[in-house]
């Protein structure tokens, strides 16, 4: 894969963590590591220059993302990924202090490579890479080109270019956006309500984060077996009986979905769409697991189709419900290296959560011999012993299911009931058990539109300037002072446009927290006042 000369389209996923990032809701949380443990007679130039040949081959690792002319582009960095050999051992808190580091997406360059000598014949690469360049699939794809530099082979260049690729995807997305919206607007709610044990509210917002790890056992292979699922799709269903299990009748559970394709395939990159899956949990667990299955296939032809440009409403944030899962199945074994012992760490945490609670599973080629799993969680509005509790729950719940696959849900080892404080478990409905839950609200992802006040004479004439632009963008003949920008359909790409189009009529650089704070045409004339 190439970076033409020219400018080069920045895919959907790449837009929107360059917007997310721009209004300081990223950072950390975007931060992919990826760890390499390699014990052995290792040749450090050779490895050196091994990450060298496979950035020259997935040139978007020394990328950058830009705005021009309203339009946010992937165009070649100017400073390469930093690759580089330190002779003594990390002190302690220095790998995490690297994947901290921030990057910047402007700047560049959106990763860096670091040897660490351990010890005698003990070596350890970490690597670090921004999520817009960057997916769990391009961990495998990374290590295998530099396991093949590192044995002499020579690395091809690869076809498509960038351009081509993002092209090609808005292409696609162009010609589905009508279906898809027709069936997002039936199932999508954008609500915060949660209940989890010890949960005192929910957040759409990164954080810093804590992680529990655990394993699934081989029972998720043989329900996926017995009831002709795939593993995912059992991880999935199961995740939503739990949620049932605490009292949650309607369950919304974001899933990050590859879009990545044939031609995209041996790319690097952020080849990723996060899309909800909604569920109201009945019947036997065989019934609701093919509900799910259902649901994920009805999903997966409008993958590639970001929800936010389906839909109005959606403004930019760093995750699209509080629940979220990835799920993620390797190839069998670590990459090879000539004449050495090679364990990748291919969970590596970077510290933050983008929600509430993220599962995160990996699971091996067969999945007998189970999965490593990790919650990631908010430890300011969920406790680690709560999250524990749910990591235990649902391993108890998948040696239920696995026992009696066609019980009824509520006959499985479901959880207590969370009740939130001061209401009333009707009667019937709390038959496993009930905790009380701190009264919990939701964090909105963006704050309420401020209205100006009192606008007349020139601040009647700046109304209707920015009036006007929101009109162009939006493709629509009138707008409100007080409507919302993501009620008229604004998404990230709106943004983008709006903020071009003041600077080059008005000479303002407006914050991206304008649309955050205020996305109304009052919210961004009032900041334009203030900027004269």
């Amino acid at each position: 894969m190439s970076l033409t000369a020219g400018w080069g389209r920045a895919t959907f996923a790449q837009h929107g963590m360059w917007i997310t990032e721009r209004m300081g809701a990223g950072g950390r949380v975007y931060a992919m590591p990826l760890t390499l443990r390699l014990d052995g007679p290792l040749d450090t130039g050779a490895m050196l220059a091994a990450c060298a040949a496979a950035v020259e081959r997935h040139p978007v690792l020394a990328a950058v993302l830009a705005e021009r002319d309203g339009e946010v582009r992937l165009l070649p960095g100017k400073v390469p990924p930093s690759i580089r050999f330190e002779e003594t051992p990390p002190e302690p808190g220095r790998l995490e202090d690297e994947v901290a580091r921030p990057f910047d997406l402007e700047s560049g360059p959106p990763a860096r490579f670091t040897l660490f000598r351990l010890g005698a014949e003990r070596h350890l690469l970490q690597i670090v890479a921004h999520h817009a360049v960057f997916d769990g699939v391009s961990k495998d794809l990374l290590l295998r080109d530099i396991a093949a530099a590192y044995g002499g082979s020579a690395l091809a260049p690869l076809t498509p270019s960038c351009d081509e690729i993002a092209r090609a995807e808005q292409g696609r997305v162009a010609a589905a956006l009508e279906e898809a919206a027709e069936f997002w607007r039936p199932r999508w709610q954008d609500g915060q309500d949660l209940l989890l044990p010890g949960l005192t509210r929910t957040s759409l917002r990164a954080a810093p984060g804590d992680t529990v790890e655990f394993r699934l056992g081989g029972e998720v292979a043989a329900i996926a077996a017995h009831l002709g699922l795939t593993r995912f799709e059992v991880v999935l269903a199961a995740l939503h009986t739990l949620l049932y299990g605490y009292g949650n009748t309607r369950v919304t559970v974001a899933v990050d979905l590859s879009t990545r394709t044939e031609e995209t395939r041996e790319h690097v990159g952020a080849f990723v769409n996060e899309l909800p899956v909604v569920s109201g949990p009945a019947g036997t667990f065989a019934e609701f697991a093919l509900s799910i299955r259902e649901e994920l296939r009805a999903i997966y032809r409008y993958r590639e189709v970001p929800l936010a440009r389906a839909l109005g409403g959606i403004s930019p944030r760093s995750a699209l419900t509080p629940v979220s899962v990835s799920y993620r199945k390797r190839p069998a074994g670590d990459p090879s290296f000539a004449g050495l012992d090679a364990s990748v760490d291919w969970m590596a945490a970077n510290g933050a959560v983008r929600n509430t609670l993220h599962l995160q599973v990996v699971d091996g080629a067969d999945g007998t011999e189970g999965a490593e799993a990790r919650l990631r969680f908010n430890p300011e509005i969920l406790d680690r012993a709560a999250c524990e509790d749910v990591a235990e729950q649902l391993r108890i719940l998948l040696a239920g299911i696995a026992a009696r696959p066609g019980a009824p849900l509520d006959e499985l080892p479901l959880p207590p009931r969370v009740v939130p404080a001061g209401r009333v478990v009707p009667a019937g409905q709390a038959d496993h058990g009930a905790v009380i839950a701190p009264v919990s609200g939701g964090e909105g992802a963006s704050g309420e539109g401020a209205g100006g006040e009192g606008f007349g004479g020139e601040d009647a004439e700046l109304l209707g300037q920015v009036t006007a632009i929101w009109c162009e963008v939006l493709g629509v003949d009138t707008v409100q002072p007080d409507d919302d920008l993501f009620d008229l359909g604004g998404h990230s790409l709106t943004i983008t446009q709006i903020i071009a189009r003041v600077r080059d009529g008005m000479g303002v650089e407006l914050s991206f927290e304008v649309f955050i704070d205020s996305p109304t045409v009052e919210g961004v004339a009032e900041e334009i006042a203030r900027a004269r």
